[in-house]
């Protein structure tokens, strides 16, 4: 595989919205609270389901919640206290971009991702 460095926004923008789903999930990290930060030597992770973020934009601006599904494909992220009501009285969760949240406590239950943050803890990038 080639990755190439393009400058013309015109690439940068066919890579963003062709891009695998695999690499979405790296594409999709979110920046982490200012102590998470300092905890852990990393500015921003990739999200997953059951961290709880912050929302610091749009209509539900300081709300907080536990993140319940994250569509790659459409690059939105669904959280929990999140939602409207429809005309059947149904629960529908409200997309948002994760580009608007910000991560206040990690879903460390995968031993993985553990090793993988306390690994870059010690290497201090």
């Amino acid at each position: 595989m080639v990755k190439t460095k393009s400058k013309k926004p015109s690439k940068q923008r066919k890579r963003f919205f062709n891009a695998p789903l695999h690499r979405r999930s790296k594409i999709m990290s979110v920046h982490l609270s200012r102590e998470l930060r300092e905890k852990y030597g990393r500015r921003a992770i990739p999200i997953r389901v059951g961290d709880t973020v912050r929302v610091l934009r749009g209509d539900h601006k300081d709300t907080e919640g536990k993140v319940i599904r994250v569509d790659r494909k459409k690059y939105r992220v669904y959280i929990e206290n999140i939602y409207r009501e429809n005309s059947r009285g149904d629960r529908v969760y409200i997309p948002i971009h994760y580009s608007n949240l910000m991560i206040v406590d990690l879903d460390l239950s995968d031993e993985w991702r553990r090793r993988k943050l306390e690994g870059s803890e010690e290497g201090g990038s």
